[in-house]
């Protein structure tokens, strides 16, 4: 049974489009040596897509694993199908061990304290548990230290209710082309030290969308991780895959609540931080912070109203947001404004949008908040 507010009008809605993130998957794929498997990285709401409706399209479109952070998602995967493999990315807490082999997880593992938990929690179980082992190579989070990694290894293959089936690193700047190449080489050298590691039959990762430079089959490297590139948002410009052109999947709209004008010499919104310098038609938007416009736009964002960009107001408030409409032409209540997103032949990405915010891209999308319904697109076209 759906939810009563199901049936009323939306206020502020994001619209997430499914037949482009497939679209998306399928060009980064074809991107990619033909040796290269996909990890479709999907934590935190899938970046505030809709976890669910998002990994159930990814499976469709042929992703070879997905990457989460905590077990709660582990567990919404799982459920989706039991095919894939489903990768915790961050630590587990202990009380949370005996979830792995009940859903059938792998776990990330950076110490030997975590192998012989793992170890436990597989002979309990009376089945074998699936891990990858990270490697700390200049990032200082997770991941053995990359010089130590030959001894959590060999702790690890002597584990007989454990199977190794990756082994990744993290870089920590990928637009460091210097840096990103010496975490390279640790990782590699920390590989060499592994003697009898299963190169050929498990994940290798390091790369994810904004760190590749190149891709050779002389390396080791067999699977990248794929984040905000499938959601159509554009790594760093050196990357391999900067050149492949996907598609925004994510748009966030509000609509126009009241249209007013005020003379020139008045204040807008709470602190007065903005003096109008003429006459002003304003529309007052019917989303603010408690919805995922951060406070840091305000004066400094613009949105789209029939078209034309509008710019904010004052300071953005909890439930609405102010904005110049004075040269947008005949603006009327219940009118679409688009935050992020198209409209006509004008567009405010996900990047502009969040360079106002003084915040980046990941932010933003785990920002928006569930206040604001998720509006699913579904066809594929062409």
């Amino acid at each position: 049974m759906n939810p009563p507010n199901s049936r009323l009008p939306l206020r502020c809605w994001a619209e997430i489009d499914l037949a482009a993130l497939e679209r998306n998957l399928r060009l980064i794929r074809a991107s990619l040596p033909a040796h290269m498997r996909y990890v479709a990285v999907v934590k935190a709401d899938a970046y505030g897509h809709g976890l669910p409706q998002t990994a159930a399209r990814l499976m469709h479109a042929g992703a070879d694993l997905f990457a989460v952070a905590t077990l709660a998602e582990a567990a919404t995967v799982r459920e989706l199908g039991p095919g894939w493999p489903v990768l915790l990315l961050s630590p587990l807490l202990p009380e949370e061990d005996r979830y792995l082999a009940e859903y059938d997880l792998t776990a990330t593992v950076s110490s030997i304290e975590e192998v012989d938990r793992f170890e436990a929690a597989g002979r309990v179980a009376g089945r074998v548990i699936s891990v990858h082992l990270k490697i700390d190579t200049g990032m200082g989070r997770l991941g053995v230290w990359h010089e130590q990694t030959a001894s959590v290894y060999e702790h690890l293959a002597r584990a007989p209710h454990l199977r190794l089936a990756g082994v990744f690193t993290h870089f920590a700047a990928p637009e460091e082309a210097a840096f990103t190449s010496e975490q390279r080489r640790r990782f590699l050298a920390a590989l060499a030290a592994c003697q009898g590691i299963p190169l050929d039959s498990i994940f290798v990762h390091a790369d994810n969308s904004a760190g590749i430079e190149t891709m050779s089959s002389a390396t080791p490297f067999n699977a990248v991780r794929i984040g905000l590139l499938q959601f159509g948002i554009l790594p760093h410009p050196n990357s391999l895959l900067s050149e492949v052109h996907t598609e925004p999947v994510f748009s966030f709209l509000t609509r126009v609540g009241l249209v007013k004008s005020l003379p020139a010499g008045y204040t807008i919104s709470y602190g007065r931080t903005y003096t109008l310098g003429r006459p002003t038609r304003i529309a007052i938007l019917c989303a603010g912070y408690g919805d995922g416009i951060p406070r840091a736009v305000s004066n400094r964002a613009q949105v789209l109203i029939r078209g034309t960009r509008c710019p904010v107001l004052g300071r953005v408030t909890m439930d609405q947001t102010i904005v110049d409409i004075t040269d947008a032409g005949d603006v009327r209540c219940g009118d679409e404004a688009v935050i992020v997103g198209r409209q006509d032949q004008a567009e405010i990405s996900i990047a502009e949008f969040s360079t106002w915010a003084d915040t980046i891209p990941w932010e933003t999308l785990c920002s928006i908040t569930k206040r604001v319904p998720r509006v699913y697109r579904t066809v594929l076209g062409t």
